[in-house]
């Protein structure tokens, strides 16, 4: 194997991480191999075993290796995150949010059917500190419809939406450019608790795709105004 060129700013960390990304990526090793020792993968990738060691650390903690002490190092997962990150970040606006209104729409209608006195307590201080920013901190909604999927009690979901959720601020921050971002319709989040609250699924999912529909109605607008320009 050609030994490792840093390019530009890329550390040999960084190239070796995504080294080792690519041969997990292409099944060099299958899940629950352990991987060769640091030695040998200092020779193959023509670097340091400092390096390597550092490199091996970013992805135990990325969950695609596991480190067990006096045994080596194994293969705990081949799908990477980061391609999923990558390949979020390079969506367009409207693949994202349709992404996000599926999500959201289902975690609402689990949330009805699965609440608990802990959740709709949680939903209602969230609902209050949205009422009291507003669209001044986008925390403030994050941390709603955060609430909203823990509701659902599937540590799944949870999981995957947190990894998703500071992705679609960052696609939409980019779509929208210069304009502000759709203003909070803080009576609808209200509507949202209350159909939860309700324990009705229905009205939940209802009220989960309104909330989206401004944003996905304003990237359509700005969608047809750059093809316009385009023409």
């Amino acid at each position: 194997m050609a030994a490792l060129r840093a390019a530009g700013r890329t550390s040999l960390v960084d190239s070796a991480v995504e080294q080792l990304r690519a041969q997990l990526a292409e099944g060099e090793w299958a899940v629950g191999d352990r991987i060769p020792t640091e030695h040998e993968l200092a020779q193959q990738l023509g670097v340091g075993r400092n390096t390597v060691r550092e490199a091996i650390r970013v992805l135990v903690h990325a969950g695609l290796l596991e480190s067990r002490q006096g045994n080596g190092t194994f293969v705990r997962s081949t799908a990477d995150p980061a391609a999923v990150l990558r390949g979020v970040r390079h969506a367009g606006a409207r693949d994202v949010l349709e992404l996000r209104t599926a999500l959201e729409a289902e975690a609402a209608r689990l949330a009805a059917e699965r609440r608990d006195t802990h959740d709709l307590l949680r939903l209602r201080a969230a609902l209050t500190t949205l009422r009291e920013e507003g669209d001044r901190d986008a925390d403030a909604d994050l941390a709603f419809h955060l609430a909203v999927v823990a509701a659902t009690h599937n540590a799944a979901f949870i999981e995957v939406y947190r990894f998703f959720s500071a992705q679609v601020h960052e696609v939409l921050v980019e779509a929208l450019g210069d304009r502000a971002m759709p203003p909070v319709d803080i009576d609808v989040h209200e509507a949202l608790v209350a159909a939860i609250e309700a324990g009705d699924p229905d009205g939940a999912e209802q009220q989960a795709r309104e909330l989206l529909r401004v944003p996905a109605e304003t990237v359509a607008a700005l969608l047809e105004e750059s093809r316009e320009a385009g023409a």
